[in-house]
């Protein structure tokens, strides 16, 4: 997203909780696009981060809000340690809903502005061995469907990007092998192509492929398709 963005001019607040990479990233981009870049070193699984992200962008004329922070976890949910459940619960939807509110209120007052949240295709039915990760895109997916009426009056518009499998850090992490997959950038030009037209979106041929193959079938059917894909994709 970053990047597509810093192609099309837009100057950038990056925020993440590594440090290192950020500044390197920042420097390619001012390098190779000539815009500015403001970084903002936080942790989004704690609380105080979102409060400090408000505080660090106050004087900054925003115009949209890309929610991509969020990690995932696989296997069987009894054997998940819930500390680790309650810092996804903390990134993939408390973080995002305060940083939703916040930039909501400023882009209906500006009459302008956009929303991306990141969904996923997991988030449209259970998903078994995913179970909780699942949960907080269905969150994720809900709201912005609600957000992308209700802010339309103010101009701002608001899209959920829920791809399927995609090459990232995130299989590293969640534990997971993946083998066809999106690239990152195709999720990122796909989405950005789609803000002010739909209200979700689902980037790449690959995340179409897997929904619409499901859509026939009654939802307790694709929640053991789905079971079924995910332990297939664990390490």
């Amino acid at each position: 997203m970053a990047l597509r963005l810093a192609k099309a001019g837009l100057n950038l607040v990056l925020v993440a909780r590594s440090q290192a990479v950020l500044e390197q990233m920042a420097k390619d981009l001012r390098d190779r696009d000539g815009i500015q870049v403001r970084l903002v070193i936080r942790d989004l699984s704690m609380a105080v981060s979102v409060d400090a992200l408000v505080m660090q962008t106050a004087d900054l004329d925003v115009g949209l809000l890309v929610a991509a922070a969020g990690f995932g976890t696989s296997g069987a949910f009894i054997d998940s340690r819930l500390e680790q459940e309650m810092e996804m619960l903390e990134v993939n939807c408390r973080s995002l809903l305060g940083l939703t509110w916040h930039f909501s209120q400023r882009f209906a007052q500006q009459r302008r502005g956009g929303i991306v949240l990141m969904s996923s295709i997991v988030g449209f039915q259970g998903m078994p061995f995913a179970a909780h990760y699942a949960a907080t895109k269905a969150y994720v997916q809900t709201l912005a469907e609600a957000l992308y009426v209700e802010l339309a009056p103010y101009g701002v518009d608001v899209i959920a990007a829920a791809p399927g499998p995609t090459n990232s850090n995130f299989s590293d992490r969640a534990g997971m092998k993946m083998g066809k997959a999106l690239s990152a950038g195709e999720v990122a030009q796909g989405t950005l192509n789609a803000l002010g037209r739909k209200p979700t979106v689902l980037p790449g041929f690959l995340s179409k492929l897997l929904v619409y193959s499901l859509v026939p079938l009654p939802r307790w059917a694709r929640v053991r398709i789905m079971g079924g894909v995910m332990k297939s994709m664990i390490k």
